[in-house]
This record gives structure tokens, C-alpha cells and sequence, in this order.
């Protein structure tokens, strides 16, 4: 928006009302996203997950990496109890929408030639029908139902750029007689806007027909389920005008308290700033904390500047969210990154849950899914010896779910962990970060220690302030810290990470 200056008044006083204006705004935000910021989001890929309908297992090939493997939205219903026990609190499911009926040819490091089909949601072929692979409406809404009766809400990935490779909105046209879609590939360097991402058919946005069915066919589902909220795809790729409408319509049609959580590949708070300026969305995914927790933990890179980056990440907007994620079904995945170290992958999920935003786990994360590249990125959710498919028999580790287990319930516990400042606390070597997080309004203190080393270092730090004199504990393992004097002692074993709070607490 631009503004116009009376020369008469000059600078000075256009400064001073653009600091009231803004003010104005800031007091007028919806708390939609500090709702969310205590949430714990888990991401499922609904046909990798649970098959609890057989009955629509049309063209299921469990032995393709790129198939449907037979997954569904009641299979994903019966297993709501144990992400209840788990500790989630979100859910967030892959777009539902009929998929393209033909699959692409497609070829994977490591398992050679395929075919990829629709199972992931991507590939829309019709957004006013549900995919059967996945249910149906009605299926979808004992979803939501049953979730809301275990205090889990659902979000809905929509896709609003594009259609699948092979969809029928090539042939549709406006009563103007313009084509609906753009084909090419285009620069999404040069013109994010206008490009066809991946080569996928893009919308016209600008075009108030495709605009009006785009938006109200997404809304119109997620009014029959009760979702509460979207997960918005490539939303780079799609103009700010168009979210500002989007926006208001899911206030007034869905209400004011309907999230919005974009993905803007490679988004951090600093490159999302004018998104939440112009209020188009409540949060936004951060990019780099998946990369910047496997840098430090491999020992790349000081740990004064791993510290300060999480520092940085304070900087948010007031009154938006970033969620932060350790692998998506788009990236490598974190523990295949890592050679399989599960020590050093359990140092980066006791950092997510430690830290500002809201903690995304994709499925099987907490059991240590394997695959790394895509398209195993991608595989089945293991369900070890629990006669589920599609991962029935695939090895799972319930040590690594309990550890998650703990680290969520400290989440929960501990407000300094979900609204707390950040203190970076000095720390002479370098292998060991330390920093502390407080709660202002209810003087929760938590102090977290990471040893990335594969050699034990001890710990000798300056306690914050307001830390006080009494003893402390770890609380993964609950032994008692020496924290006296104003200084916090311990030995860090190697590869490990302690989060630790006066006992009182």
C-alpha cells in the first residue's frame, strides 16, 4: 500500500501516525494464532497411514513406492487414540479431494522406475468431490468429530494453484471464453506467480470464476467436516490479492477464529513479515529449522551462531506463528540426514519442542520412520507386530515414542516452552549449547543443555536471572542438577540434551 505524504507535515509527523496506525493494528489482531502457538501439529499422509476400509483399496500396489497403498480416513479415525497418547493436539491431513485418474511415470534413487499416482492429494481433479481412495465427506467429518471428543483438531491441506497433470479443468473455460489454466513450465524465479510449479497446470487466480470455485469449493468442504483450519500449498505462487479475499471469506463463512497456516518454501519470521503485515494468514512454515538442527548437531558451524539463530526466531510478529518441522514429505528426512544417529536426532526433537512455535512431527517421526530421499520420504507409517496396514510388521521404536511422549508433556507443563522469552547462556565449549526460557506472567524458568560432542563435556554456566536458590532437575531423566551459587553444574554425557527447572516447578 503506498501513502500518501502532506509535504506540510513532513516526515516526522507521517512517522508518527504510521506508529499509532500500527499500534491500532497490532491491539486489533485475532488470537487465532497464539490459540495455536500451544498446539502440537502431526502431519499424516492419509494413504501411508492406516487401512481401515478395505473395501476401497481400488488399484492399491503396496510394493510401488509412488502407488496407493491403501490408507484411509477411518483407518486414520480408529488410530486417534494413540496420537492422543502420543500427546498431540493438531492434526494435519494431506488435500482430499478426487485425484487424477492416471498415474506419471516417475523414477526414484534406489527403487529405479515407477508410477506416480495421486495418493499424497496434490494431483486435484475435481475439488467439489472426495477422492474414495481416502472416504468420503461423511468420513471426514467423524473425523473432525471424533478428534474435537479427544481435545485433537484437524487441518486440512487445500491446494489453490494448481490442478493434477492429467486433470479435465484444461478443458474449462470462462463465460469470456479465457482458458481456466496456464500449461508451461515457466521461471518460478522469475515469476512465481504465473509459473507452472513441478509443470502442474496452473490456475488463473486473477479470474474471478476460477477465484469464486477454488475458494468456495474449499470452503464448502471444510464447512460439511468442521475442520478448523487450512494448510495452504505453494502458497508462494499465488497473489496477495487473492489471500486477502481468501482471508475474508473464511472469516465470514468458516469464523474469525478459522486458521490459516501457509507454506512459503523457504520462509523464515523475517521473509514472512509482509504476509503477516497485510494479516493474510495466522502462521507460516520456518524452513530453517530443520536444516539449521542438522548443521549444529553434525558440528557444523559455532554454537554461538546456532544460539543466536534461535534467538532470532523471537522475532516473529506479534500475534502470528511459525511452525517449525524436523522433515516433511517434500524434504530429505531428518534421521536418514543423519546417518541414522538417533542420539543426535533426539538432541534436534528435544530443540523443536523446547522452542518458539508450534512443533510439526510428520508420521512416524516418533518412532523413527526410515527413508530419507524421497520417494521413501514418503513410506508407510510402521505399525511393527499391531495388525494395521499398509505398515503392518514394519519395525518401529517405542523408546524414541516415549521420549517424544516426555518431551511433549514437559511442553505442555512448562509455559516458558510455548511463550517464554530466550536467553542464550554462555558456554566455553563449543559443543555444548545452553539457553534458557522464561514465562513472564507466571515465572516459569526452564533451562535447556545440548551436548552435540561425541566425547562427555562439562557444563559450567551462569544460572539466569531470577533462577532461584534451590535445587534443580533434569526433567528427562530426573536427577537432580547442581545449581547453587548462581551456576548450573553438570556433565553432560555424550550426544545428549537435558531440560532442566527449579524442583519446585
Amino acid at each position: 500500500m503506498l501513502h500518501w505524504v502532506d509535504p506540510n507535515r513532513g516526515y516526522a509527523a507521517f512517522r508518527r501516525w504510521s506508529l499509532v496506525a500500527a499500534a491500532a493494528l497490532a491491539f486489533a489482531l485475532p488470537a487465532t494464532a497464539s490459540d495455536w502457538s500451544r498446539e502440537v501439529l502431526y502431519f499424516v499422509l492419509v494413504d501411508r497411514f492406516a487401512d481401515g476400509d478395505s473395501t476401497n483399496n481400488r488399484g492399491v500396489d503396496r510394493r510401488n513406492p509412488g502407488g496407493w497403498h491403501g490408507g484411509d480416513l477411518k483407518g486414520l479415525t480408529q488410530q486417534l487414540d494413540a496420537l492422543k497418547d502420543l500427546g498431540v493436539t493438531a492434526l494435519w491431513i494431506n488435500p482430499m479431494q478426487l485425484q487424477q485418474a492416471r498415474g506419471m511415470p516417475a523414477q526414484g534413487a534406489g527403487v529405479g522406475s515407477f508410477t506416480h499416482e495421486g495418493f499424497h492429494g496434490y494431483w486435484i481433479a475435481d475439488f467439489e468431490a472426495m477422492d474414495p481412495h481416502f472416504g468420503s465427506v461423511a468420513d471426514l467429518k467423524a473425523l473432525v468429530d471424533e478428534g474435537r471428543k479427544r481435545g485433537i483438531k484437524v487441518l486440512l491441506d487445500v491446494v489453490l494453484n494448481h490442478a493434477g497433470y492429467t486433470s479435465s479443468y484444461s478443458a474449462r473455460k470462462t463465460s469470456g471464453g479465457e482458458s481456466w489454466l496456464r500449461v508451461g513450465e515457466g521461471n518460478c524465479e522469475v515469476d512465481p506467480i504465473t509459473c507452472a510449479v513441478g509443470g502442474l497446470p496452473d490456475f488463473k487466480t486473477e479470474l474471478p470464476e476460477v477465484r469464486e470455485h477454488l475458494i468456495g469449493a474449499n470452503i464448502a468442504l471444510a464447512r460439511k467436516a468442521g475442520v478448523a483450519g487450512f494448510r495452504i500449498d505453494t502458497y508462494k505462487h499465488v497473489a496477495s490479492d487473492f489471500w486477502l479475499e481468501h482471508r475474508k471469506r473464511t472469516r465470514a463463512e468458516l469464523g474469525d477464529d478459522f486458521f490459516l497456516l501457509a507454506e512459503v518454501w523457504g520462509g523464515t519470521a523475517q521473509s514472512l513479515d509482509g504476509l503477516f503485515a497485510r494479516d493474510e494468514v495466522d502462521s507460516g512454515f520456518d524452513f530453517s529449522f530443520k536444516g539449521g538442527c542438522e548443521a549444529w548437531v553434525q558440528g557444523r558451524g559455532r554454537t554461538v551462531a546456532y544460539g543466536a539463530y534461535l534467538r532470532s526466531r523471537h522475532g516473529v510478529r506479534r500475534g502470528y506463528l511459525m511452525a517449525h518441522y524436523l522433515s516433511t514429505h517434500d524434504e530429505p528426512m531428518m534421521l536418514g540426514t543423519l546417518g541414522g544417529d538417533r542420539a543426535r536426532f533426539r538432541i534436534c526433537a528435544a530443540l523443536q519442542m523446547s522452542s518458539l512455535g508450534m512443533p510439526v512431527i510428520y508420521y512416524g517421526e516418533e518412532v523413527a520412520r526410515g527413508g530419507h530421499e524421497w520417494p521413501m520420504n514418503r513410506n508407510d507409517m510402521p505399525w511393527g507386530e499391531r495388525d494395521i496396514l499398509p505398515g503392518k510388521g514394519v519395525a518401529r521404536d517405542e523408546a524414541m515414542r516415549d521420549f517424544y511422549k516426555t518431551l511433549i508433556r514437559l511442553r505442555k507443563q512448562h509455559p516458558a516452552l510455548t511463550q517464554g522469552d530466550y536467553t542464550l547462556l554462555t558456554q566455553p565449549q563449543d559443543a555444548a549449547l545452553a539457553f534458557a526460557r522464561r514465562d513472564a506472567a507466571s515465572g516459569d524458568q526452564v533451562v535447556v543443555v545440548a551436548n552435540r560432542d561425541d566425547q562427555a563435556v562439562a557444563i559450567d554456566v551462569a544460572a539466569p536471572p531470577n533462577w532461584p536458590a534451590q535445587p534443580a532437575l533434569d526433567r528427562l531423566s530426573g536427577e537432580t542438577v547442581n545449581a547453587a551459587a548462581g551456576r548450573i553444574k553438570l556433565e553432560m554425557a555424550p550426544k545428549s540434551v537435558r531440560i532442566i527447572t527449579p524442583a519446585s516447578n
